[in-house]
């Protein structure tokens, strides 16, 4: 699984976006493993819709705890691919940890599910049954009696 993801974020009172995109190498779409989804560790926020905040409102106010996360989740194996957009709180140092440390938690447990996965070895037998013994030998009794009667008829 291959995740990219980059922040953004204009001069001012902008909220910073994140956008990202995930998606599965050849070999883990094979396995046909469903989506996988987890609770981030980056908080929802009031007003996402926005693209600013000002001071002291919603993650500004000095009060203000994230009372929610954001879900990420892999892609499914159909398609193969995600992308996604995330408006993140302001902050004015512009670091967000909380972002790669959710995105390998997302790929800590997607892996865990592949390597079961994985584990699972594919199966191609063939086999074959024929006329049991038994039933031969008692057939070709017969069949040499109808024989010898009609060689001698």
């Amino acid at each position: 699984m291959k995740i990219n993801w980059k922040i953004t974020k204009k001069r001012g009172n902008h909220r910073s976006s994140l956008n990202f995109h995930i998606s599965l190498e050849p070999f883990e779409k094979e396995l046909a493993i469903h989506a996988v989804c987890i609770q981030s560790l980056i908080p929802e926020i009031s007003n996402s819709h926005q693209s600013f905040c000002l001071p002291h409102e919603n993650e500004r106010h000095p009060a203000w705890t994230p009372a929610a996360f954001h879900s990420i989740s892999a892609p499914y194996f159909k398609n193969g691919e995600i992308s996604g957009f995330i408006r993140l709180p302001f902050r004015s140092s512009g670091v967000y940890p909380e972002v790669k440390a959710s995105f390998l938690l997302l790929r800590k447990k997607f892996e865990k599910i592949v390597q079961q996965a994985y584990g699972h070895a594919p199966v191609d037998t063939q086999d074959e049954l024929d006329i049991s013994q038994e039933t031969r030998t008692l057939i070709a009794a017969r069949v040499s009696a109808q024989k010898m009667l009609k060689f001698c008829a």
